[in-house]
C-alpha cells in the first residue's frame, strides 16, 4: 500500500511538473483547481480547472 501512494504521488507531482513546464501558471491554477475540485467533490471547480486545461491544451495544437 505505501509503494502505491509513492507511486501515485511521484506521479502527480511529476504530471504538475510538466503543466507547468507546458502551459505556465495558467495551467498550474486550473490543474489545483481541477484536483481542489476532485477532493472536495465540487463539480463547479472541478469543472472550471477541467474547461481550462482544455482550452489551454487546445490552443497548443
Amino acid at each position: 500500500m505505501p509503494l502505491i501512494a509513492i507511486v501515485v504521488a511521484a506521479l502527480a507531482i511529476g504530471f504538475e511538473q510538466l503543466v507547468q513546464w507546458r502551459y505556465g501558471p495558467m495551467g498550474i491554477i486550473a490543474f489545483v483547481a481541477l484536483s481542489i475540485g476532485i477532493k472536495a467533490k465540487n463539480t463547479v471547480i472541478g469543472g472550471v480547472g477541467a474547461v481550462i486545461l482544455v482550452m489551454l491544451l487546445a490552443q497548443s495544437g
